[in-house]
């Protein structure tokens, strides 16, 4: 088995009312510097559903998941974040990853999940807004962070509108694109034509 510091395998959660855009940046582009993302559902072989309509078929369950074998575990935002306790074996997982020093990413959604498993009681964070974290009845609300994407140790955490920034600080805590981060976010969130030629050299 690997370990967190020289596997090169990222898990990707994976459930039904997936935001299907908010993790496609990160994981694509960890593919292309060398990467192997597998995708994390509730049962393996099992279809979930994206609010796009998409279907994905897990290529393990949950249940089978270690911190030993992973690199990183994505969690992306869903409705059902906010429809009840369904998706909290997910962030029960992400405790074990922190436990393990292996980091999680959470966006949108998944911090709320996050909140309610009491992983942001401590941890320097942001969401979506604060208030959206305050009705889950955390105690973490004096380490909000108003800013785009924030990594606080192993714990990356961003707002719905930040997948690129998301993946910035994806990038940065696995050590990917040294030297070009810069330009990849310029190019990805500002459409700066000079980071496409950076980024490319």
């Amino acid at each position: 088995m690997g370990t967190a510091t020289d596997t090169k395998t990222v898990h990707l959660a994976v459930y039904d009312t997936l935001a299907d855009w908010e993790t496609g940046h990160a994981t694509a582009w960890l593919a292309r510097a060398g990467y192997t993302i597998r995708t994390v559902g509730p049962v393996a072989g099992e279809p979930v559903t994206t609010l796009a309509g998409l279907r994905i078929v897990p290529d393990l369950a949950l249940s089978d998941l270690d911190p030993e074998d992973s690199a990183l575990l994505i969690l992306p935002g869903a409705e059902k974040y906010d429809e009840g306790d369904e998706l909290a074996p997910f962030t029960a997982k992400a405790r074990t990853f922190l436990d393990a020093g292996v980091p999680v990413a959470a966006i949108c959604g998944a911090t709320a999940g996050l909140a309610k498993e009491g992983l942001l009681d401590d941890r320097p964070h942001t969401s979506a807004v604060s208030f959206y974290l305050a009705a889950t009845g955390y105690k973490g609300g004096e380490h909000y962070v108003d800013t785009d994407a924030l990594t606080a140790g192993d714990l990356i955490t961003a707002g719905p509108t930040e997948p690129v920034a998301f993946a910035r600080e994806i990038f940065a805590r696995l050590g990917a694109y040294e030297g070009k981060r810069d330009a990849w976010y310029r190019l990805f969130q500002h459409s700066d034509p000079a980071a496409f030629h950076e980024l490319n050299a």
